[in-house]
C-alpha cells in the first residue's frame, strides 16, 4: 500500500511540475508584439503619403464603400453575383479555405487529452478434450495526454490558426479580384459592340466614297490612283471590322468564363459604357497595409512561420506525456464491472531527445529560413501594392488630360462636319470632302471611347489596389 500512494504521488508531482513549466513557457512562443515589430521592419519604405499628386479631398481616411454600386449599373451588379456563385475558381479558394480551418481544428485537439476506450474478448482451448476451453473478455477507459511543456502544440496551434486565416483572406482577395475582373471584361464587352458600331458607320461612309469616285472616274474627273486609294481604304476597313466583331466575341466569351458559363459568345450586355464614379477617397498609404486581403494574407503567414519556429525550437525539449487507464476483465462478460476484476494504471513519460543525426536542429534551420522568406515576401507584396496605387492615381491624371484632349478635339471635329454640311448644301464642297468630315468625326469618337473604358478600369483597379469593399 505505501508503494502504491507513493508511485500515486510521483505521477502527481509530474502533473503540476508540467502545469508550472507550461506557465512558464509562455513567454517562449513568439507573440504579436515581437511578429508586429519584424513586420514594421520591413516596411520602413512605407511613406507618410502619396507620391503622385491628388487632390485634398481625397485624402481622408478610406471608407468601406460598395464600389460595384458606384457605378450606378444593374447589369453589373448582378453579373457580379452571378460570378461569386458559379465561378469555379472561387469555389476552389473556398475548398481551401475549409481544409486549412480542419488542419487548425486538428492541431488544437493535440492540446487536449485522447480518449479511446478498449475491449478485448479471446476464447482459449487445448486439443484434448479433457482440459476446458478458457475465455476472457476485458473493458478499459484509456486516458493519454501530452503535457505541452515548452509550448510546442499550442505554437503548432496558432501557426495553423494563422494559416487559416491567411486563406481567408486569400479568399476575400479572390472574391475581390473576381468582381473586379467581372467588371473589367463587362466594360470590355461593351466597348467592343461600340467599337463595331462605330467602324460599321466609319465602313457606310467608306462605301458611299467608293461609290462616288467610282462614277467620278467613269466621267473623267477622277484618277485611276483616286479609285485604287479609295478601294484600299474601304478594304482595310473591312479588314479592322473583322477583327472588331472577333474582339467582341472574345470579350463575350472571356466574360461567360467569369461567370462559370459555356463560352458561347453570345451573352448579352448594355450598348453604352456606365458613368465614370467619382475618386475613392485615399487614406495614407499605411492604411492599405490593414485593409488590402492580400496583404492581411501575407502578414498571417508572417504569423504562422514565425510559430512554426518556436515549434521547431521546443521540439528539441523533453517532452512529457500522462497515460492512464481503468478496466476489468473476466471471463464472464457480466463480472466485468465487479470491483474485484476493476484494475486502474496511472503512468507517465519523460522523453528526451539525445541524437538524432541533426534533424532537429534543421528543422529550426528551415522553419527559420521560411520565416525570413514570409517576412520578404510580405515586403514585397507591400511594395507591390503601393506600386499599384501610385499606377493608378498617375494613369488617373494621364487619362484625364487625354478625355479633355479628346472631347475637345471630338467637339472641333463635329463643328467641322456641321459646317462641311452646309457648305456642302451650298455647293462650296464635295461629298466625298463631307464623307471625309465625318470619318474624322466617328474616328474620334472612337478614341473617346477607348479612353473612357481605360477610365472605367482605372476605377476598378483602384479599388481593388486600395482593399476597397465590394458589397455582398
Amino acid at each position: 500500500m505505501y508503494n502504491t500512494k507513493k508511485t500515486v504521488s510521483i505521477h502527481i508531482l509530474c502533473a503540476c511540475i508540467a502545469l508550472a513549466l507550461i506557465g512558464c513557457a509562455g513567454t517562449r512562443t513568439q507573440d504579436d508584439e515581437a511578429i508586429n515589430a519584424k513586420l514594421a521592419g520591413h516596411t520602413t519604405f512605407t511613406p507618410q503619403s502619396w507620391a503622385t499628386s491628388v487632390d485634398e479631398s481625397q485624402l481622408k481616411n478610406a471608407q468601406d464603400i460598395d464600389w460595384l454600386s458606384s457605378f450606378h449599373d444593374t447589369l453589373l451588379v448582378d453579373l457580379v453575383k452571378q460570378a461569386m456563385a458559379n465561378n469555379p475558381d472561387l469555389m476552389a479558394a473556398s475548398a481551401n479555405v475549409e481544409r486549412v480551418n480542419a488542419l487548425a481544428v486538428q492541431a488544437g485537439a493535440q492540446l487536449k487529452p485522447q480518449a479511446n476506450l478498449a475491449f478485448a474478448s479471446s476464447r482459449a482451448g487445448a486439443a484434448s478434450s479433457s482440459i476446458p476451453e478458457i475465455s476472457n473478455q476485458a473493458l478499459s477507459i484509456q486516458l493519454n495526454w501530452e503535457v505541452d511543456l515548452w509550448r510546442r502544440i499550442s505554437a503548432g496551434q496558432r501557426a495553423a490558426v494563422a494559416s487559416a486565416e491567411a486563406a481567408a483572406a486569400d479568399y476575400q482577395y479572390a472574391q475581390h479580384s473576381l468582381a473586379a475582373a467581372t467588371a473589367k471584361a463587362y466594360f470590355i464587352a461593351i466597348e467592343a459592340y461600340r467599337q463595331v458600331s462605330i467602324l460599321k458607320e466609319i465602313l457606310a461612309s467608306l462605301e458611299e466614297t467608293f461609290r462616288i469616285v467610282n462614277v467620278q472616274y467613269k466621267n473623267g474627273l477622277a484618277s485611276a490612283q483616286d479609285v485604287a486609294l479609295t478601294k484600299s481604304d474601304l478594304a482595310s476597313t473591312r479588314e479592322q471590322l473583322v477583327i472588331r466583331e472577333a474582339s467582341q466575341r472574345e470579350a463575350l466569351r472571356a466574360l461567360e468564363v467569369l461567370l462559370g458559363r459555356y463560352p458561347k459568345g453570345e451573352l448579352a450586355v448594355k450598348t453604352n459604357l456606365p458613368t465614370l464614379p467619382p475618386m475613392p477617397p485615399l487614406g495614407v498609404p499605411s492604411d492599405i497595409l490593414e485593409r488590402r486581403p492580400d496583404l492581411v494574407a501575407s502578414e498571417r503567414r508572417v504569423a504562422a512561420a514565425f510559430n512554426a519556429v518556436a515549434q521547431a525550437k521546443a521540439a528539441r525539449l523533453p517532452q512529457l506525456s500522462l497515460t492512464s487507464t481503468l478496466g476489468g476483465a473476466s471471463n464472464a462478460l457480466s463480472d466485468i464491472t465487479d470491483p474485484a476484476n476493476v484494475t486502474w494504471q496511472l503512468a507517465s513519460n519523460l522523453l528526451a531527445p539525445l541524437f538524432d543525426g541533426g534533424v532537429r536542429k534543421a528543422q529550426v534551420e528551415i522553419a527559420t529560413a521560411e520565416q525570413k522568406q514570409a517576412l520578404a515576401t510580405y515586403a514585397q507584396t507591400a511594395l507591390s501594392a503601393f506600386n499599384e496605387v501610385e499606377t493608378n492615381l498617375d494613369l488617373a491624371n494621364t487619362l484625364v488630360q487625354r478625355e479633355n484632349a479628346l472631347s475637345v478635339a471630338l467637339a472641333e471635329a463635329e463643328k467641322a462636319y456641321r459646317i462641311a454640311q452646309l457648305r456642302h448644301k451650298e455647293g462650296e464642297i464635295s461629298l466625298i470632302d463631307l464623307l471625309a468630315m465625318q470619318q474624322r468625326v466617328l474616328s474620334t469618337s472612337s478614341s473617346q471611347l477607348s479612353v473612357q473604358r481605360l477610365a472605367l478600369e482605372q476605377r476598378v483597379n483602384l479599388f481593388l489596389a486600395l482593399g476597397g469593399h465590394w458589397g455582398n
